[in-house]
């Protein structure tokens, strides 16, 4: 068993800031939309955590964008430049993914400092990140205060159309969150993705070496 480096400091506090940021976020949504059907909490609390616990998390999304633009980590979020391996990766990837791994094959993707994403994760994320996180916070900010905002709340359709895309995207996420959670148990013991995750070590035992 070999340990490779590939979570930086920084990156861990981001996903943890943000694990626990979109489980609150989720947790005091459905408070507000739902209240007539159960209560966690007061209606007034749920929406004062959900406004602040989205600001904390905005604010941790321009911290991930500017550690990621203004270092040579960047590099893992870049797809294959040669079309031809990035789709060969990628089916490759697909077919692990769809019944390789119930039949004990070998992941074809090894991470690396610079390179700890598949073809398919890199996908993924790129429309996560760069697409759905920020609509998710355009549309809530929007609601947030829809008075100070009317104008461009007016010129995307009204409070009706924020609110759909914002509910949409939230949707998404819940989505993203039941297939993520699965995938980390795909290590080579099922915590091994979530202990790297801590410690920053991607354990890679020594038959996938070289």
């Amino acid at each position: 068993m070999k340990k490779i480096y590939i979570h930086p400091l920084p990156v861990r506090i981001w996903h943890w800031v943000n694990a626990l940021g979109f489980l609150l976020m989720i947790a005091t949504g459905v408070q507000i939309r739902y209240l007539d059907y159960f209560q966690l909490m007061s209606f007034r609390t749920a929406v004062v955590l959900h406004n602040w616990t989205g600001f904390v998390l905005i604010a941790n999304f321009f911290l991930w964008f500017c550690f990621y633009m203004f270092t040579d980590k960047i590099s893992v979020y870049l797809p294959e430049l040669n079309a031809k391996k990035y789709f060969e990766d990628s089916w490759r990837q697909i077919k692990f993914y769809g019944y390789g791994i119930f039949l004990g094959e070998e992941n074809p993707h090894h991470p690396t400092a610079y390179h700890k994403f598949n073809p398919l994760q890199i996908m993924m994320y790129q429309i996560i990140m760069l697409l759905f996180v920020p609509l998710q916070f355009i549309s809530g900010l929007l609601l947030w205060d829809v008075n100070r905002f009317s104008v461009a709340v007016a010129l995307l359709g009204g409070v009706r159309v924020v609110d759909t895309v914002h509910v949409l995207m939230f949707i998404v996420f819940c989505g993203f969150l039941l297939m993520h959670w699965y995938l980390i148990t795909l290590g080579h013991t099922r915590f091994a993705h979530i202990r790297a995750m801590l410690t920053g070590y991607e354990e890679i035992p020594d038959h996938k070496r070289g």
